[in-house]
């Protein structure tokens, strides 16, 4: 319908990119801060937060600036599924869930890493 629209493709893929870093990064930032904190409440271990803190941070990074961003893009998608995955089994949440902790909005982030991962981010990268 509007074909003009298909120039800004490698800038829609860029802020795509940039506001997925933002929730990453924030996200690991939050746990490598107070990892006992926030491994508490999310019923996992210190080190595991820790881990995953630097693993949300790091995919974070590499999606924002498109360092090895399919492999950063797919690393994302993991933790999402993850999370997913107890948010279903564990927490017996449903897709809406009780006060905003649904997986509705994991499910979009794993989405919208799989855009960037098949996409490879547009042109606006620095390695793939």
């Amino acid at each position: 319908m509007l074909p003009q629209l298909g120039r800004f493709t490698d800038l829609s893929l860029l802020l795509l990119r940039l506001m997925v870093a933002a929730v990453f990064i924030s996200s690991g930032w939050n746990h490598l801060k107070d990892p006992e904190g926030r491994g508490k409440s999310i019923g996992m271990s210190k080190a595991f937060t820790v881990f995953l803190g630097a693993a949300e941070v790091a995919g974070g990074l590499g999606v924002a600036v498109g360092f090895l961003i399919q492999l950063a893009a797919g690393g994302l998608i993991l933790i999402m599924m993850g999370g997913i995955l107890k948010k279903i089994f564990v927490w017996h949440s449903d897709f809406w869930g009780e006060n905003e902790y649904g997986w509705h909005y994991d499910l979009m982030l794993a989405i919208m890493n799989l855009v960037i991962a098949c996409t490879g981010g547009g042109r606006y990268v620095l390695w793939m």
